[in-house]
């Protein structure tokens, strides 16, 4: 059960790159044309939402970055919690290796870009933009790759990439929250109180969470932590384990059904249209330097050389440490291979891009650093994939 659910996860999210790649050259085509104008009003346009005198008033690109988002974070956060309870992290056997990994992965990544971005004044609050993986993207330039790449690599990527989110997670609320409303914040923990106890008592039907869901989405909206982590919060309260009255586990858990229910929302239809909305870069006027200049060079080295170096280096010294195991029939090129793809960060770097930057100076560098670095790791990701999987193709023969 648990493999078939994977096979489908990893066909979902291949499928799906290819779609995000499509929304993301549209973008940039549709920035770039003599329709531009129209394709920055229609992200300004103002979308007002009341009820019962309670109103939210935002332009067209902030529903998409709070509110889209916010579902893309609550089907994060179910298959974070599914993975941690049943999956791939469910042991520390399991998640050890993943973890080391996404450790190195987040740390590296950040201390390149800072080392490149001080040297411009206020530019170090985007410290965090290189240090999360694209799961669509990296499992869909592995999906090309067929079998030239080994099954525990894509579950190794998998699990690393979950993690990644997990430590996005952490830092958008520990990091990008600012100017607390103390009454919505009171209102946002009754809500999740209310969660926590509709999970406990064994409330099955999801119409209740995700009423409840929706109103604590306006609390943290309205209470200065970013509304994106409303959607974990929810996902965390969606029961797993559930039994029938004889005691025995039943397959209908709601956190299965609404996993599945919003898979393809969230890879055909939210995720590309956070591209459209985000990856437009107006080129005018940008040069050859332009890439050099500290935000934009510190996120593309950030991802490219940060993600692979943290990545195979933790990995590389755990196994030789003995802490951990190298993944099944893996060669260290193959694993070094998948280090570099790790460096397309494109949708989470773009989000934490747009909460670390609000000037579109820096917007637009955020862009095109996210977008060089993310094409950079994805075309050199493949081509070593794609000889380290010729050459154990060739040994094995010999063998």
């Amino acid at each position: 059960m648990m493999l078939r659910r994977l096979a489908i996860f990893l066909r979902t999210e291949s499928a799906s790159g290819v779609v995000l790649m499509i929304a993301a050259v549209l973008a940039l085509l549709w920035a770039n044309s003599p329709a531009a104008p129209l394709y920055d009003a229609i992200l300004a346009t103002k979308v007002v939402v009341t009820a019962g005198g309670v109103g939210v008033d935002k332009p067209l690109i902030l529903w998409i970055n709070d509110g889209l988002m916010a579902i893309f974070f609550l089907l994060v956060g179910l298959e974070i919690k599914r993975e941690v309870l049943e999956g791939e992290l469910s042991t520390p056997a399991k998640a050890m290796l993943p973890g080391i990994a996404a450790m190195g992965g987040m740390a590296v990544p950040a201390l390149v870009y800072c080392l490149f971005a001080q040297a411009e004044p206020g530019a170090l609050q985007g410290w965090a933009i290189p240090a999360a993986t694209d799961i669509a993207f990296a499992l869909g330039v592995l999906a090309l790759l067929g079998n030239r790449v080994p099954g525990s690599l894509r579950v190794f990527l998998l699990a690393l990439a979950i993690m990644d989110d997990l430590g996005a997670i952490v830092i958008i609320a520990v990091f990008y929250s600012h100017g607390l409303v103390p009454m919505a914040l009171a209102l946002a923990a009754a809500a999740t109180a209310g969660l926590w106890l509709m999970n406990r008592a064994g409330v099955r039907s999801l119409t209740p969470y995700l009423l409840l869901g929706l109103v604590l989405w306006v609390c943290v909206l309205k209470s200065g932590i970013h509304a994106t982590l409303a959607g974990v919060v929810l996902a965390f309260a969606i029961p797993l384990r559930v039994t029938d009255p004889d005691g025995k586990r039943t397959q209908d858990a709601p956190l299965y059904c609404l996993e599945h229910a919003l898979h393809p929302w969230v890879a055909f239809l939210i995720m590309p249209i956070f591209a459209l909305a985000n990856a437009g870069v107006p080129l005018d006027g940008i040069t050859p330097a332009t890439l050099l200049e500290p935000v934009p060079l510190g996120i593309a080295l950030g991802l490219f050389l940060g993600k692979q170096v943290g990545v195979f280096l933790a990995v590389w010294v755990s196994v030789h440490i003995g802490v951990v195991d190298r993944p099944a029939r893996a060669s260290w090129s193959q694993i070094y291979g998948v280090a570099v793809l790790t460096g397309i960060g494109f949708t989470m770097s773009l989000f934490i891009g747009t909460l670390a930057f609000a000037d579109p100076h820096h917007a637009v560098a955020v862009r095109l650093g996210v977008l060089t670095g993310s094409l950079a790791s994805a075309l050199v990701g493949y081509a070593l994939l794609h000889a380290a999987g010729g050459r154990a193709r060739a040994s094995a023969r010999v063998a």
